[in-house]
């Protein structure tokens, strides 16, 4: 197998710029909430590594708002390995290294969308430090309480437009890759929201590029959400809104809830890898419901609500 990875010096590489990308997005929620601050816990991890997540709750704008950057590592058994989809033979165990960040955030009012983003960057070693296998994961996608479809044009359109930079079949892949993941199955192949674009195991050759190209692509995607969403926050948070509006908000941080904790890789990794539980669970909302049966009239912005959540072209 070619060495996947160019060398320790890649690491710290990818590790800088995710710190960057930490400290310009807890800037830029800061300045789009126009009130709150963000609270900073720096951790350890026993096994090896750590990170740093800011939680703003309460905020002007966002109810919560949590940004999280983690550079971890330990042992692998090769359970672990194959469930992550390593590309490994070795039945030993081995050296893993991860780095990433990860946003959520839960705006107070039900006309702005809740929206997510993550990247991360994946190695494994031998014990020698020989290197097994490398890659690049990350997405982002939009979760709306209130059926604006203008919203999810400029959402697509930008990131149609940042992964056309890269390769012309980044956007058709990864969006469709991303509407076929953010499903609560349980709930009849029920959509989480709008979607947007979802990546794992882009390795070095991904549409012919290396590691170094894929690295500034996946890192394009994660400052993606100034031009992205902060137009979103800024033309519908100051929308009037009702008892309504904020209970149905509710109901769908309820479904919310139900993807991270049954379907998430990233939430089900961090639990069998003992990582810090509040950095885990920091994506769940601080206030959710879950009614009986919730049924809604033909026309009501509920059922338009959800009969927009089903995929489609947005931007052509």
């Amino acid at each position: 197998m070619e060495n996947p990875v160019t060398g320790s010096g890649f690491r710290e590489q990818v590790s800088s710029w995710v710190e960057r990308l930490h400290d310009d997005t807890t800037d830029l929620f800061t300045r789009l909430d126009a009130g709150g601050t963000f609270r900073e816990d720096r951790w350890e991890r026993l096994a090896g590594g750590g990170g740093v997540t800011r939680v703003m709750s309460g905020g002007r704008t966002f109810e919560k708002a949590g940004i999280n950057r983690s550079k971890v590592e330990g042992e692998l058994q090769p359970h672990m390995a194959q469930r992550i989809g390593a590309r490994s033979p070795i039945m030993e165990p081995m050296s893993f290294f991860v780095t990433g960040m990860s946003v959520v955030i839960h705006p107070l009012s039900p006309m702005v969308p809740t929206v997510h983003l993550n990247v991360r960057y994946f190695e494994i070693t031998r014990s020698t430090g020989e290197p097994v296998d490398a890659w690049f994961g990350g997405g982002t996608d939009l979760t709306p309480t209130y059926p604006h479809p203008e919203d999810a044009v400029h959402f697509h359109d930008v990131l149609k437009r940042v992964c056309a930079r890269y390769h012309p079949t980044f956007y058709p892949r990864f969006k469709s890759w991303c509407d076929h993941y953010f499903v609560n199955t349980h709930r009849g192949e029920e959509r989480r929201g709008i979607g947007g674009i979802f990546f794992d195991h882009l390795r070095a050759g991904e549409g012919g590029l290396g590691l170094d190209r894929l690295s500034e692509f996946v890192a394009a995607v994660g400052a993606v959400l100034s031009e992205a969403y902060g137009p979103i926050v800024e033309r519908r948070r100051d929308l009037p809104y009702g008892e309504r509006e904020r209970r149905f908000q509710l109901l769908r941080r309820g479904r919310y809830a139900e993807f991270n904790l049954v379907h998430d890789r990233g939430t089900l990794f961090g639990l069998q890898t003992g990582a810090r539980i509040e950095s885990v669970l920091m994506s769940l909302p601080p206030l959710a419901a879950w009614e009986y049966s919730p049924s809604y009239e033909p026309g009501s912005f509920e059922a338009t609500l959800l009969t927009m959540l089903e995929p489609r072209d947005w931007v052509d």
